[in-house]
């Protein structure tokens, strides 16, 4: 972890303790290179991954499974 301080994205207080952060993944930057993510060790389980790309993956194969002229209605 750098030295400078980090935010628990669990609960939102500073984390102080090098040995006590989880690093949990990067975020990427619109103007610059972005930043770590970190949690207190004690709210792990406070964090959720991100469920958006997942949902707009589905309804992307959702949309091309049911379009008129999908492939696999060319085939019957």
């Amino acid at each position: 972890m750098s030295q400078s301080l980090s935010i628990c994205r669990g609960c939102e207080g500073v984390i102080t303790e090098e040995a006590d952060a989880v690093f949990l993944w990067h975020e990427a930057g619109n103007s610059g290179p972005g930043r770590d993510v970190y949690v207190h060790r004690e709210h792990v389980h406070l964090v959720r991954e991100d469920e958006t790309a997942v949902r707009l993956l589905a309804r992307i194969l959702v949309k091309r499974l049911t379009s008129p002229d999908a492939a696999w209605r060319r085939d019957l």
